[in-house]
């Protein structure tokens, strides 16, 4: 056992969870909750909009990634008793806004940025989200999020993905969201460094605090379900590829994103660190660890702006920080490694929506109701989603792990500009979030709507609360090879059971795939 472990065991035991009740002139205040964790004590709120959930909005998981620290592992936190407030959300990591028009930043701005959002270095936090009602002993399920964006942009601060209605409709259910670094920061592929996949790590890291605190925050440790969506979800699989003796989780949630997905690199040289390292004025000629040296004190801003000024510019050759494969956390061949058992054998709920490509292909500005060529969003939907998400489920079969699958086909007003965007990358999240009216301008919320971000909530928290046993209860069955998986939201019914065959055959040379069901 680590010294910090040890350490830390006699203020584990001892975690409480104060309340104090604020007197006012009327009963409309809602009380403050403090939590005593190993890293610090917490108060946090009171959703405004949502009465039944409280949030701790800002607890940071490691030490602060800057300078000398930046482009290393995370550092724990010391054990510490000191107060903080954790009542507004943490700034996001690193990251730059592209200037290039695209279908989400077009219409969905509104639900991807936040408007008060602010950008830092020091980004290494989680947010908490309980039932306000939540005690150290309520042993609630745990749902903890790794969110999406390509390992280049997002994090918590999401509005789509802010999960208060979520909690004060279920009240049965805990969502911890994670900041991790991104692009070069997490991901920097440096020829003088040891560990390249930095966000990974930040991901165990903030995993292991979870793991070590929110029992105070009225979780159980031994109930958490690992999820996240596109990145996060490859992110996901690789962690329980990586980690698959103890993945702190009992349960998997891969939405739009596996392992098979096929985003790692393997590019050794340090090329691309060592171009952006020239062009922010650290040219180390051929010295990595001098080039290191100087990067680590080159403001972070300086460096995004380099990097996305780029990639804006159209420029080639592109630049690109991604997942680097290590053989310790990314691996090369992982069908090699499945076979040989190395994967964590945990019930696996595995997702996708019908027409995945459509937000992820150029972005026609100049006549957006055209749309773009269907047989390329296909040939990204195929190869990209539908196919490395059969390949998963076969691989889990395999070992006879559970696996629940659903097909996202909604389209909706308020959720959907253009026909030919269909149920596009993404369009899955502010239905389950239930944050679908975000967005204001663009169409009414409407019934049928509602009733599918109900089920699929429901559907998830089933899964969530017993991972074995609780979807069969609601008749979501595990798939297997001839089995069915659910449809969300398509032919004006919120749920159906559909045979696998119509959505994995085109993988397996059988029939012909619809994006539009």
């Amino acid at each position: 056992m680590k010294l910090a472990q040890l350490l830390s065991i006699p203020l584990a035991a001892t975690i409480t969870a104060i309340f104090a009740q604020p007197t006012t002139g009327n009963n409309t205040t809602s009380p403050h909750l403090t939590v005593c964790t190993s890293t610090g004590t917490y108060t946090g709120h009171i959703s405004p909009s949502h009465p039944k959930t409280l949030q701790f909005l800002s607890i940071p998981y490691a030490q602060p990634p800057i300078q000398s620290h930046r482009f290393l592992p995370p550092l724990p936190l010391p054990l510490s008793t000191t107060h903080h407030n954790a009542t507004t959300l943490p700034p996001s990591c690193p990251q730059y806004t592209s200037a290039i028009p695209s279908l989400l930043s077009t219409y969905f701005a509104a639900g991807l940025l936040s408007p008060t959002r602010h950008i830092s270095e020091d980004c290494l936090y989680l947010s908490i989200w309980t039932p306000s009602h939540t005690t150290p002993a309520s042993n609630l399920p745990v749902l903890v999020f790794l969110p999406g964006g390509g390992f280049q942009t997002g994090g918590i601060n999401v509005p789509y993905q802010l999960p208060e209605s979520w909690i004060a409709r279920s009240q049965s259910h805990i969502v911890v969201s994670i900041n991790y670094r991104l692009d070069i920061f997490g991901f920097p592929n440096a020829a003088g460094l040891r560990e390249q996949n930095l966000g990974l790590l930040d991901q165990r890291a903030a995993l292991e605090w979870v793991r070590e605190n929110v029992r105070a925050f009225g979780g159980d440790a031994g109930k958490i379900v690992l999820w996240g969506q596109s990145a996060g979800g490859m992110a996901t699989d690789a962690l329980a590829h990586a980690f698959w003796e103890d993945p702190i989780a009992r349960g998997l949630f891969l939405q739009s994103g596996t392992v098979f997905s096929g985003v790692a690199v393997e590019d050794g040289t340090g090329a691309n660190f060592s171009f952006v390292a020239k062009g922010v004025g650290c040219d180390g000629t051929g010295d990595a660890i001098a080039e290191l040296d100087c990067m680590r004190w080159v403001p972070s801003e300086t460096i995004t702006n380099f990097i996305g000024q780029y990639a804006d510019s159209g420029a080639v050759p592109a630049l690109s920080f991604l997942p680097v494969v290590d053989e310790r956390l990314v691996f090369s061949d992982y069908a090699a490694r499945a076979a040989s058992g190395k994967v964590a054998r945990l019930p696996t709920i595995l997702s996708t929506t019908a027409n995945e490509g459509s937000s992820l292909v150029p972005f026609p500005a100049s006549n957006p109701s055209a749309g773009f060529p269907q047989s390329v969003i296909l040939a990204v939907t195929l190869f990209g989603f539908v196919c490395p998400t059969y390949n998963s489920t076969v691989e889990r079969n395999e070992f006879d792990i559970p696996v629940y699958r659903y097909q996202y086909a909604g389209t909706f007003p308020n959720t959907n500009p253009f026909n030919w965007t269909g149920a596009y990358h993404g369009s899955d999240i502010p239905l389950i979030f239930g944050t679908y009216g975000v967005v204001k301008d663009l169409g009414n919320t409407t019934e049928l709507e509602v009733e599918t971000s109900w089920a699929m909530q429901d559907h998830i928290l089933a899964f969530t609360k017993d991972p074995y046993h609780g979807p069969q209860e609601i008749g979501w069955n595990p798939m297997s090879e001839g089995g069915k998986l659910v449809r969300f939201g398509a032919g004006g019914k919120a749920v159906q059971y559909v045979d696998a065959i119509e959505v994995d055959g085109v993988c397996q040379g059988i029939g012909e795939y619809d994006a539009f069901p």
